[in-house]
């Protein structure tokens, strides 16, 4: 169940689910967007052991930008002994993932309630 969805920027909506924070990307993710994500993608990675989901389902576009992004996010979670899961379903998106190999450091799932129930699938250290 969604608690309280936040509207932070017209790129970012962030709500809690499962003791999860879910950050819901939207529209265009470019350096733009990212600039407007980072301080609040680095809030909800900062603390020891946070959970958290990145939803990238509702997207239109998503450039380098998008990548440094998740990167970021997934050094974050691990340095801190979190957990970070990826909701994608977006073809493009998917491939740029493959195309970098940022797929075999953060797995797609392609929905939200797999990225809450399913911990065998976090980002791990390789």
């Amino acid at each position: 169940m969604r608690n309280g969805t936040e509207t932070l920027t017209p790129h970012l909506h962030v709500h809690r689910n499962r003791g999860y924070t879910v950050l819901e990307f939207h529209g265009e993710i470019d350096i733009v967007a990212a600039l407007d994500i980072v301080p609040f993608l680095d809030a909800a990675t900062a603390h020891p052991g946070a959970q958290v989901v990145l939803d990238l389902r509702h997207i239109e576009f998503f450039d380098c930008s998008g990548l440094r992004l998740l990167h970021r996010a997934r050094l974050r979670v691990l340095d801190r002994g979190g957990r970070l899961q990826l909701v994608c379903t977006h073809p493009l998106t998917l491939r740029i993932l493959q195309v970098t190999g940022l797929d075999a450091y953060l797995p797609a799932l392609s929905t939200l309630d797999e990225a809450l129930g399913h911990p065998e699938a976090t980002s791990g250290s390789v």
